[in-house]
């Protein structure tokens, strides 16, 4: 079973707003067994919506179309249908009684002619009735194709999605299941794990896929597998994850699905209960901002202070300008008394750091850039890691934090 995800809107083409409708649908339609064969983004123009559904209806037996359903002028994506579908629109009272209520209850302006416009809908099709809004979720039948059309707003489209399109579709097909699971790794690139793990992939079982997906500082692996005893599946590609993780213990942090590393981190952190503190100079708070996404910061984490300046190392952290100036800012003499001085300052167990050149310029720093050093003081000793990560400055920025992360959790787990 193949579905098409088709995202109307200019908004989405000129990169006005980002399209995370396409990731939640297919994450939903996976989990029911159906594989996404294609995911589009069109504008808002009659043309572009018939001919994109005249074309991925012959790939796909289900097709999902977002946006569009408003009720103003540039809100084609109705009236395109019943046009495709040869169709009509008729005045749906229960529909209108709705959105007479919504604006009641929910709208300080008065309710116009637009807006009940809006329970004109397609006299062929399905009516899904929007519970978060006045558009109405639509579904039409063509052979063996299925059309469900959706509001572009998130919420009111996952509503729609959760409590009407999937029922729909798990009552009129057998599905298979579709099972994933993803390792994350960090600290080798994926042309590294490939070679390490080789003859292992070499003999996966036909049903069983490996993809490699890289980022920065990691590569997460997901092997997959489908089929209609869902025990069979699972077991099939638990039996080879055993064999791969012996493989690759050095730089393997868990399932993705479980927790991020920050996660895995204060964990563990918490089950030591031990405390952490932050430095950050060239990562200007990302590595702390990681911590603190997540409830239950405040049981492990002290602490962190932005250092970005020599004067502020000096002042906040009381790292004496004599280390500085003698070994400059980015060294592993400043990163670990960077670790060292945040580590006292907070009175915590765990201190770490992070210093570098993100550039786009080398300014004053005598280091190139890219160049980062990242310091942890432990309960015990105090070290650092030297690191040249390329010319990007967001790139940088990114694999300092993800190596940081990298670093503090090996040092949690060897305690």
């Amino acid at each position: 079973m193949k579905a098409t995800i088709l995202n109307i809107g200019d908004e989405i083409l000129i990169g006005q707003i980002i399209n995370t409708n396409s990731a939640f649908i297919s994450k939903a339609l996976n989990n029911i067994g159906i594989e996404v064969n294609e995911i589009l983004s069109i504008s808002d123009n009659k043309k572009s919506i018939i001919n994109s559904i005249s074309r991925v209806e012959k790939n796909s037996e289900i097709i999902i179309i977002t946006g569009g359903l408003g009720p103003t002028k540039d809100d084609l994506t109705k009236i395109t249908l019943c046009e495709y579908f040869n169709d009509e629109l008729v005045l749906y009272p229960d529909v209108l009684n709705h959105i007479e209520e919504m604006f009641k209850k929910y709208v300080s302006t008065p309710i116009n002619e637009k807006n009940r416009k809006q329970a004109f809908l397609p006299k062929k099709a399905k009516i899904y009735l929007n519970n978060y809004g006045t558009a109405s979720g639509m579904l039409f039948k063509k052979n063996k194709n299925l059309f469900f059309s959706l509001p572009g707003v998130p919420h009111e489209m996952k509503m729609l999605l959760n409590d009407s399109v999937i029922p729909e579709l798990k009552s009129k097909f057998s599905l298979p299941y579709i099972y994933h699971k993803t390792l994350l790794t960090y600290g080798l690139g994926e042309s590294v794990i490939s070679k390490r793990i080789e003859s292992w992939e070499n003999n996966l079982p036909e049903n069983i896929k490996l993809a490699y997906l890289p980022g920065l500082g990691r590569v997460r692996l997901r092997l997959s597998s489908k089929g209609v005893d869902k025990k069979k599946v699972i077991d099939s590609v638990d039996k080879q994850v055993k064999k791969l993780i012996p493989l690759i213990d050095d730089i393997y942090f868990g399932d993705e699905p479980s927790e991020p590393l920050e996660k895995i981190v204060a964990l563990n952190l918490k089950k030591l209960k031990k405390t952490l503190s932050i430095a950050e100079s060239c990562t200007g708070g990302r590595l702390s901002s990681r911590f603190v996404e997540h409830p239950g910061a405040s049981s492990f984490f002290m602490g962190g202070v932005v250092v970005y300046s020599n004067s502020s190392k000096h002042n906040i952290l009381g790292l004496s300008k004599k280390l500085i100036n003698k070994n400059g800012s980015v060294s592993s003499y400043v990163s670990e008394a960077m670790a060292l001085s945040v580590k006292k300052k907070f009175n915590s167990d765990f201190g770490i750091s992070i210093t570098g050149n993100a550039g786009p310029d080398i300014g004053d720093l005598t280091k190139k850039i890219g160049s980062v050093f990242i310091g942890i003081a432990t309960p015990s000793i105090v070290k650092s890691f030297n690191y040249q990560f390329g010319k990007n400055r967001e790139q940088i920025i990114e694999k300092s934090t993800n190596k940081a992360l990298e670093l503090l959790y090996k040092e949690i787990k060897s305690k």
